[in-house]
């Protein structure tokens, strides 16, 4: 062996390796504590995007809008397209009084005729012979379109009705148009109903005396006595003389509704049924009117199969009609002491 190939031989001594030093602790933490790897770049971008549109997402609702509103408004020469006009009667007018039918002459007899119920008062409820369902308002509407028809046919009378179509009134409403258009008779129509099957037949009612005289005293007891009954002015007068006049035209008037109801009950009989005691008194708000002769008709007993059936059909509403009518022209003739309305 040479002493290059010695020198090949001999093994190079091993070095020992330094053992790794230890990881410098983040300041401020205690050692063992875990240390949380930073947020790659596009994390952050994320993050930073949420934050960003939960702050600006009611600033852009706030200039969409402002900028909606001036791109819709109307430009300013155009604002009169949104100008509602209304035409209001004269001071001292009335407004939505209904439309007088027949002669044109107002010296004819105004007969005012009112359809019970109505709008989202039904009124009682019934079916008729083939098991459809009746509503009080649908009865009396048709029965004072008829009866309306027959005295306009007639001619020689003027009549109005406090509605013509389905709509809704307050009872003193009812009264009060009869007395603003100066009615000479007011007839309130409506249907009877009643728990007992058997129950039929027409009533005719006038208003009680006990009635009467609660509303000669609430009218009477008025903070502004400014109505008018029976052409004399209650204004400047005292209570207890405001009371008599009222009352005075409430009897008055009263004693034309009682000649009115027994000339409708004349009529009517031999045409449809009535109750065993057909005419009778009530406290009806719209009977209470100081100076209009007024009557209440219960045409019959919804509730009734009979007096339904009879309501519902046309047969029935011309009987109706023609009774009453003929009813109307000789009250009317009767009052005014000629021999006939036509």
């Amino acid at each position: 062996m040479t002493s290059s190939e010695e020198e090949q031989a001999v093994p190079a001594p091993e070095v020992a390796e330094a053992p790794p030093e230890p990881a410098a602790e983040p300041i401020g933490e205690q050692a063992g504590d875990p240390v949380e790897a930073p947020l790659p770049p596009s994390s952050r971008q994320r993050v930073l995007f949420v934050v960003a549109a939960v702050l600006l997402a009611p600033v852009a609702l706030l200039l969409g809008a402002f900028g909606a509103a001036r791109f819709l408004a109307p430009p300013p020469d155009a604002g009169h397209a949104y100008v509602l006009h209304i035409a209001l009667p004269p001071a001292g007018g009335t407004l939505g009084l209904p439309p007088v039918q027949g002669p044109l002459d107002a010296s004819r007899p105004l007969v005012v005729i009112d359809p019970g119920h109505g709008g989202h008062d039904p009124g009682a409820p019934g079916v008729d012979d083939k098991g459809h369902p009746l509503r009080e308002k649908d009865i009396t509407l048709a029965l004072a379109l008829a009866l309306r028809d027959k005295l306009l046919a007639g001619g020689g009378v003027r009549v109005a009705l406090t509605r013509d179509t389905d709509r809704y009134l307050m009872l003193e409403e009812r009264s009060g148009i009869a007395r603003q258009l100066k009615a000479d008779l007011f007839v309130s129509i409506h249907a009877d109903s009643s728990e007992a099957a058997d129950a039929s037949g027409a009533t005719l009612y006038t208003l009680s005396d006990r009635g009467s005289s609660q509303e000669a005293s609430r009218i009477a007891a008025r903070e502004n006595r400014a109505d008018t009954v029976s052409g004399v002015p209650l204004a400047g007068t005292s209570t207890a003389v405001s009371a008599i006049l009222v009352d005075l035209s409430q009897r008055h008037a009263g004693a034309q509704s009682t000649r009115f109801a027994e000339l409708a009950l004349r009529e009517g009989k031999g045409r449809f049924d009535f109750r065993a005691r057909p005419l009778q008194s009530a406290a009806f708000v719209v009977l209470k009117s100081p100076d209009v002769p007024s009557v209440l008709f219960e045409a019959g007993y919804i509730s009734n199969d009979k007096d339904s059936a009879r309501l519902a059909s046309p047969e029935g509403r011309e009987a109706f009609a023609d009774a009453t009518a003929q009813a109307i022209r000789v009250y009317f003739a009767r009052e005014s002491g000629v021999a006939a309305v036509q």
